[in-house]
């Protein structure tokens, strides 16, 4: 649960950043798209950490279900490999002051990024909420030391 709410934080502060540069506050747009960034990052390690130590949930649902949720996942994941990819361009972009370069990628990047929450909260809720969850995937960590 902390890591969606690390990525709803996160989605919900890039959009009021992209308001504020809008309305051209310039001070506030950078404030919010740190912050976004930082809940983002959190939501990244907090994941990997999540999946390193218990592994990954599998799909409880029915299983007529499966295929359409699995394609569903490979979509979000695919989204937010690009997402993550364009927020760190966009990122550096703006640190080195590149803003021509910088206003080209930035709606490209919160729209993915927007995206990518979006599914993701929908392939948590399907893994969480609505269905039952499936049996834990084991990862390398299991197998390095189980008992």
């Amino acid at each position: 649960m902390a890591n969606e709410l690390f990525m709803i934080i996160s989605s919900i502060t890039a959009a009021f950043g992209w308001a504020a540069i809008r309305r051209h506050r310039v001070r506030l747009h950078r404030r919010l798209m740190i912050t976004a960034s930082v809940f983002g990052a959190m939501f990244f390690v907090s994941y990997a950490l999540a999946t390193l130590i218990i592994g990954d949930s599998s799909f409880g649902g029915p299983a007529n279900l499966a295929v359409a949720y699995n394609i569903f996942l490979q979509v979000h994941v695919m989204l937010a490999t690009l997402a993550a990819v364009l927020g760190v361009l966009t990122l550096v972009l703006a640190a080195r002051r590149r803003f021509r370069k910088h206003r080209r990628v930035a709606p490209w990047t919160a729209v993915m990024w927007f995206i990518s929450a979006a599914t993701g909260l929908v392939v948590y809720l399907s893994l969480f909420v609505i269905f039952p969850p499936g049996p834990a995937i084991k990862n390398v960590l299991h197998l390095l030391f189980k008992n």
